[in-house]
């Protein structure tokens, strides 16, 4: 009877640790549980597939394939690849429109969170690290923080997982947006993505979504405000372009600037402020009052008039003497050519003076100058006074509507990259308004974000690669 009962447990055999497992790592691991989705809910958890104990699909009987199409014979080519005729990305029947949302993620490289952050191999300098950008950030021990993040901060993630737009960056972005709830009688969204720098390790990385989220839950200003958008930007250390996948976002026609801390790295009325030395803190009194004016603490056009008034006296040969002091900021100059290559129309429309603003314009070749006038007196002196409307933020709106008018363009196909408060209204009445390293209320207003370097990533936005942007700025 003993022997018997040994037989029965030898040919049961012992347990399995993949019988007791789950389809699903993530289930396995994670501390929170989320409620059961229908069966055609995907986000997250369903990503991680356990597929040796597991079929996503029932199988099906076997039957020779006799080379005529069908439902449960699709087309498919089997020699070297694998190609399903689905339609996502095609254009739509007949009789309706397409409804696509196009997200442009771009990695902050410049402003990595956390500055142990392990450098994608495109951005570390050879021979400053051997460590791949998806490991370990030091191999020194002692380096490794002992703290955990501060309460007030996501935890940052590019450290984590790569200081790149990794895949699961991606993943992280298709969960959030499948939080949101689609148009009604839609079962399922499709996504697709384009490197548009480096397929390994992207800096750039053009995701569409089909459709977008339904607009009577967001509208897509609201979706671009949303508190779930920030925190992935914080958390991943990118920054989130959403817009229409339309004929519109990749053809522009007019692209507007403004010019302080836009195309040129400084704040004119600073640097004039500075050259006076009685009163000697007049420079720091002046950098505050513009400083309070683009947060949008001070209304723009009284500020204005204020600082030039305290200019009074100064010899109007200090536009000349300042020209060669501009720093203009990087990748200005092979954007605007890439403009002019593609016949997009440009214009600067700036707060600060016109004898500036109209020299930076002959050099860059931009098509278009607006600024402020200054009254000089006879003997060549700043009176403290100004001429005519002051380009504050009510002016730039008309100078953008005047010049679109003028050369017939749609304001769908206008596009506007500022960064203070005085440039919302630009903003907000392009098609695309983008904050450039923007003050933290135009970044929260602004239709789109772009905190880098160089302001060649605009091109990004409409849709360019990184081989077609070199082509444009050759």
């Amino acid at each position: 009877m003993a022997a018997e009962d040994i037989s029965v447990r030898q040919a049961s055999g012992r347990p399995q640790l993949s019988s007791m497992r789950t389809s699903s790592y993530l289930k396995e691991h994670q501390q929170y549980r989320p409620p059961k989705h229908p069966d055609n809910h995907f986000n997250i958890d369903t990503v991680v597939e356990d597929l040796q104990g597991s079929r996503i699909s029932p199988p099906k009987n076997f039957s020779p394939f006799n080379g005529v199409p069908s439902k449960d014979e699709p087309p498919r080519i089997l020699e070297g690849a694998s190609h399903d005729f689905s339609h996502p990305n095609c254009a739509p029947t007949r009789g309706t429109k397409s409804d696509r949302l196009v997200a442009t993620l771009i990695y902050k490289s410049s402003s990595p969170r956390a500055s142990r952050a392990a450098p994608s191999p495109r951005l570390a300098s050879s021979g400053s690290s051997d460590i791949p950008a998806n490991l370990a950030p030091t191999t020194n021990i002692e380096s490794f923080p002992l703290e955990p993040p501060a309460a007030s901060e996501p935890e940052s993630l590019d450290h984590l997982y790569g200081s790149y737009i990794s895949p699961l960056c991606i993943t992280s972005f298709l969960h959030l947006m499948s939080s949101f709830p689609l148009p009604q009688g839609v079962g399922e969204a499709t996504s697709s993505h384009r490197c548009l720098d480096d397929p390994e390790h992207p800096l750039v990385v053009e995701l569409t979504l089909s459709p977008a989220p339904s607009p009577n839950y967001l509208s897509l200003a609201d979706l671009r405000k949303h508190e779930l958008i920030y925190r992935f930007e914080r958390e991943w250390n990118v920054d989130v372009a959403l817009q229409r996948d339309s004929l519109w976002r990749r053809y522009p026609r007019l692209v507007v600037f403004d010019m302080d801390s836009t195309l040129i790295t400084q704040e004119v009325i600073d640097l004039l402020a500075a050259t006076v030395t009685d009163p000697p803190d007049l420079g720091n009194k002046v950098a505050d009052i513009t400083h309070r004016a683009m947060l949008g603490e001070l209304e723009f056009d009284a500020a204005f008039r204020e600082r030039v008034a305290l200019l009074k006296g100064l010899p109007a040969t200090i536009f000349e003497q300042l020209r060669p002091v501009l720093d203009v900021t990087r990748g200005v100059p092979e954007l605007l050519r890439a403009l002019k290559r593609l016949g997009i129309k440009t214009a600067v429309l700036s707060g600060g003076f016109i004898p500036l603003t109209a020299w930076l314009a002959g050099e860059l070749r931009i098509d278009y100058a607006y600024a402020n006038e200054v009254i000089i007196n006879d003997s060549g002196h700043f009176t403290g006074e100004v001429k005519g409307t002051i380009v504050g933020k009510e002016r730039k709106r008309e100078l953008l509507l005047e010049i679109a008018k003028k050369e017939g363009i749609s304001l769908e196909q206008v596009v506007a990259v500022g960064d203070g408060a005085n440039d919302l209204l630009m903003l907000d009445t392009a098609g695309l308004g983008v904050a450039w390293n923007a003050k933290p209320r135009v970044q929260l207003e602004a239709g789109a974000r772009l905190n880098g370097e160089s302001l060649v990533d605009l091109l990004y936005l409409f849709g360019f690669t990184s081989e077609e942007v070199d082509m444009l700025t050759a």
